[in-house]
């Protein structure tokens, strides 16, 4: 009874260690030239436009593959801690070359997930997500203002934007 226990406990772990793996996994795709000007307010408007339609007040940062700021806007009334967080998100999403829900996920999964907490500069808060064009990551967007799931949904839509 005990080995059969054991076993199930071992299968157990190894399961979320996979998911984990997947879930953290980067993405493959090379780092490009810095995203521009012009493409990071392509990517920030249709993100405010959705903020907007939902009446949600955000924040939106575009950052370059290094995490250097390109393109900032915070729409009024939003709210003032949002500034730093989408900047970080951006920063995160654009460094670790995948989307911060990756990391929430494995936040959420506990175990070995937990270690993100210790990583400087990831955000494991859901709302940012790189920036790919011509399939090489030139930056990232961050959103914040709402619910992670929200700032998550207007980050997409700035992504999409630029693919």
């Amino acid at each position: 009874m005990v080995h059969k226990t054991a076993m199930r406990l071992a299968i157990g772990g190894l399961f979320v260690a996979g998911m984990l793996a997947s879930t953290l996994a980067q993405m493959p795709n090379p780092y490009g030239a810095p995203i521009s000007l012009e493409n990071a307010k392509k990517a920030a408007a249709p993100a405010l436009a959705e903020a907007e339609k939902n009446h949600w007040n955000m924040a939106v940062a575009i950052v370059d593959a290094s995490g250097n700021l390109v393109y900032y806007e915070k729409m009024d009334n939003t709210q003032l801690g949002s500034a730093n967080v989408a900047i970080d998100k951006a920063r995160s999403a654009a460094l670790f070359k995948r989307p911060t829900k990756a990391l929430q996920d494995a936040l959420a999964a506990g175990g070995d997930g937990w270690r993100i907490l210790r990583v400087q500069g990831a955000v494991p808060v859901e709302g940012g997500i790189p920036l790919v064009m011509d399939g090489r990551i030139v930056g990232a967007i961050g959103v914040s203002g709402a619910t992670s799931a929200q700032d998550a949904q207007c980050a997409k839509a700035g992504a999409d934007a630029i693919k």
